[in-house]
């Protein structure tokens, strides 16, 4: 039932409406309890919505919920109530019923900009891509003149590889709002180039999607002078030149590349492409010399003449390149020619080259003989640490450390001698020693954040996360648990790295916390672009914009993502396996084999640990709390840009342990697997294994071909086949007649007789 407000309550409506845009939400709570204090005006529906939201914005979500329900009840058809109810399923994360809500706003108040606006955020955010297109195409209906409204047509059109329309759309907005319009101030003026330099860039990335690339090489011609950004524009041309077989123009603009960064790797294989050089041939080292003669501090073009050549033409340029750079100290040396290894031959040389170097350095202090300069001190110290390298890379470890050794003899005090000396440690997988080094090198310099994080690293290699924690909490906020700060900084490789010590240590529930949390913060990060859907568009990055949405798409596949979903999915198998049904009995299951004495010293440090995690969930919920009152009084009413933090449920170890299904969970971790790293076996085993438990032979029957695909010879692959076949030959008969004859068809066609 509609309730009209007097001009006075109507007064006091709009003040409310305004304390919630300004967040004086004391105030906008006390204007909405005079209306409501009123028996005729007790059930207004808008008033009730926006006291709703307010609270929605306190914190009070349930309240909030509560007074929203009531107005809607009281009037189904206020646009106003089912916006403000969308925007509390927004500050949830429900994109579904936040579309519903907004639509059925529209539904009485169809051109309501605000709501438009917001329904095409979520739209996008949610890539339903054809929503997004029609509610652009209302707003520009709407509102033409807007240059939001141009450009998030296109973008909707694009989206949809609908490359004509967006191409329109675009050029009929340059043309309209662009072409003869030239600002009177400096800054103003500056914006205005700027912009539009990145459409034509939009343009020409939109018409070389489509597929016509002469199309997008003559846009980029036309508008050559005003593009501002001309590190882009030579680039993005030079690749079109090539693409179209263009290659004389092609050669000219990487020259012209190559004059601005003759450093940069992308720019000379442009121009082998553009030249037609193919590998393996002399006339890329006369490329690589030309340059080196252009520009001579080049060092790139003399390290790239290095994989163009084979025998004593590599030795006659390796020689000079590698005493330049240990002359200079250079410690990157072995990285820089770490590529070279893939080829034994070169590899014999670069050994034979150092140890006749360190020979003449020993006997002589020169590089050579009849060298009049006699070589630095430290040149001596840097080929040692070369070798250590080298060897370590070859797998000769008592080699490696022989050559560590005499160099931290020489220098003792130099931290990255320790360090190396480490990674062989680690390399040859003797984690305690690594750590000892490790530590070694961390107290040559204590305040080095890389060396205290390499340390804490091998710490948690070597099962030891609690002092790798202390380590790392020296850098962390202070007053604050340095787990909590680290996962509130979303510090993925430590959170990837206690779980994998967890779950090396059985500590079960852990590992699940650490998996869980890194699953939350990719969700996080999900959500953040929801600030830069309006951003973007705004200050027009458009092709940046672009570029992030197709990111996000396959977020999931980023090997933090990977490592954390398969150490989950191993664990839930386990807990599949081995039911835990409290935690008296997953410590019983591991303290069967320990002594009175060792059983002792556990239980002590099981009470230690119990007091501290409770001291860490306090603290956590404290954070929790204050994080997520700060989130909240920050949304805004209508611009639809605030972020709402992700779920802060607590994450208690010792109940995720006793996950009442665990298959259902590791399938969860598995999904986004199976579509953005499908590439990887290690994929199609756990969906195998999870499979297996579940008994569902077509899925079982496809995890094992698209392992077979992926790497048919990995014993993994062979083992979990063989077990397959076993068990259908026994149980293909009991499958009923269509499957059973699919199954021994499938079969046939993977070799099976």
């Amino acid at each position: 039932m509609k309730v009209q407000l007097p001009p006075k309550e109507n007064a006091l409506y709009k003040r409310i409406v305004k304390c919630y845009e300004h967040k004086l939400y004391k105030n906008g709570l006390k204007f909405a309890k005079q209306i409501l204090s009123q028996p005729q005006f007790a059930d207004h529906a808008e008033t009730l919505a926006m006291k709703g939201l307010i609270l929605n914005a306190l914190g009070r979500r349930a309240e909030a919920t509560d007074l929203v329900r009531r107005g809607l009840k009281n009037n189904l058809g206020s646009s106003t109530c089912w916006h403000v109810y969308g925007l509390i399923q927004r500050s949830e994360k429900k994109y579904d019923e936040v579309i519903k809500c907004f639509r059925n706003a529209l539904k009485w108040d169809p051109s309501n900009l605000q709501i438009l606006r917001e329904l095409s955020l979520v739209q996008i955010h949610t890539r339903d891509l054809i929503g997004f297109r029609d509610t652009r195409h209302q707003l520009f209906k709407i509102k033409p003149t807007q240059r939001a409204s141009w450009l998030g047509f296109a973008i909707s059109y694009h989206l949809l590889q609908d490359y004509e329309m967006a191409y329109k759309i675009a050029e009929a907005f340059t043309k309209s709002c662009y072409r003869d319009f030239q600002p009177e101030k400096r800054d103003a003026m500056a914006t205005f180039e700027y912009e539009k330099s990145e459409l034509y860039l939009y343009q020409s990335m939109i018409l070389h999607e489509s597929g016509d690339v002469g199309a997008a090489r003559k846009h980029m011609l036309d508008h050559s002078t005003e593009i501002t950004d001309k590190i882009t524009y030579y680039e993005t041309v030079g690749k079109y030149h090539l693409e179209l077989e263009e290659y004389g123009q092609a050669e000219s603009v990487y020259r012209k590349l190559i004059s601005f960064n003759p450093d940069n790797r992308f720019y000379y294989d442009g121009l082998m492409k553009s030249l037609r050089i193919e590998d393996g041939t002399t006339e890329k080292v006369n490329v690589y010399k030309e340059i080196q003669v252009m520009y001579p501090k080049a060092g790139l073009a003399k390290r790239l003449a290095l994989e163009c050549v084979d025998g004593e033409e590599f030795e006659a340029l390796l020689e000079p390149y590698v005493i330049n750079a240990i002359f200079r100290g250079a410690v990157t040396l072995f990285t820089d020619l770490e590529p070279l290894y893939k080829n034994p031959q070169k590899v014999e040389i670069i050994e034979n080259l150092m140890i006749y170097l360190i020979d003449n350095m020993e006997r002589f202090g020169k590089f050579e003989e009849r060298d009049v300069e006699r070589a630095p001190v430290t040149s001596l110290l840097w080929s040692y640490y070369y070798l250590a390298k080298h060897y370590d890379r070859l797998g000769q470890t008592k080699t490696a450390l022989k050559y560590i050794d005499i160099a931290i003899e020489h220098t003792p005090t130099l931290n990255d001698l320790y360090i190396c000396k480490s990674k062989i440690y680690k390399h040859a997988g003797d984690y305690p020693a690594a750590v000892e080094c490790m530590n070694e090198a961390r107290d040559m310099d204590t305040a080095d954040r890389y060396i205290n994080s390499k340390c804490a690293k091998y710490m948690m290699r070597a099962n030891l996360v609690d002092d790798a924690t202390e380590i790392l909490g020296k850098f962390t906020r202070e007053g604050a648990n340095p787990i909590d700060n680290l996962n509130e900084m979303q510090c993925m490789w430590f959170l990837t790295e206690a779980a994998a010590a967890y779950q090396r240590q059985g500590r079960w529930g852990e590992a699940l916390k650490k998996c869980l949390e890194i699953e939350r913060h990719f969700n996080d990060i999900l959500d953040d672009q929801y600030d830069f859907h309006t951003y973007c568009i705004r200050k027009m990055t458009l092709r940046s914009y672009v570029k992030l949405l197709r990111l996000e798409d396959v977020l999931h596949a980023h090997p933090f993502y990977f490592k954390a979903a398969q150490i989950a999915i191993n664990v839930y198998l386990y807990l599949y396996d081995n039911p835990l049904k409290s935690q008296s009995d997953e410590e019983q299951l591991n303290t069967e084999n320990l002594s009175p004495a060792e059983l002792k010293k556990l239980r002590n440090k099981q009470r230690k640990a119990k007091k501290k995690a409770e001291l860490e969930q306090q603290s956590a919920a404290a954070i929790a709390g204050k994080k997520d009152h700060h989130q909240k009084s920050k949304q805004s009413s209508e611009e639809g840009d605030s972020h709402t933090p992700s779920s802060t449920d607590e994450l208690v170890p010792e109940k995720l342990v006793v996950e009442p299904n665990p298959l259902e969970q590791a399938i969860r971790f598995l999904k986004p697997l199976q579509s953005l790293a499908a590439q990887k076996v290690e994929t199609h085993i756990m969906a195998y294994e999870i499979y297996s438990r579940r008994d569902k032979p077509l899925l079982m029957l496809r995890s094992i071909r698209r392992a077979l695909k992926v790497d048919s010879e990995n014993d993994v692959v062979q083992k979990l086949f063989a077990s397959f076949k076993e068990a259908m030959a026994v149980k293909v008969t009991s499958l009923p007649e269509p499957l059973s004859e699919f199954m021994c068809q499938e079969l046939d066609k993977l070799g099976v007789a």
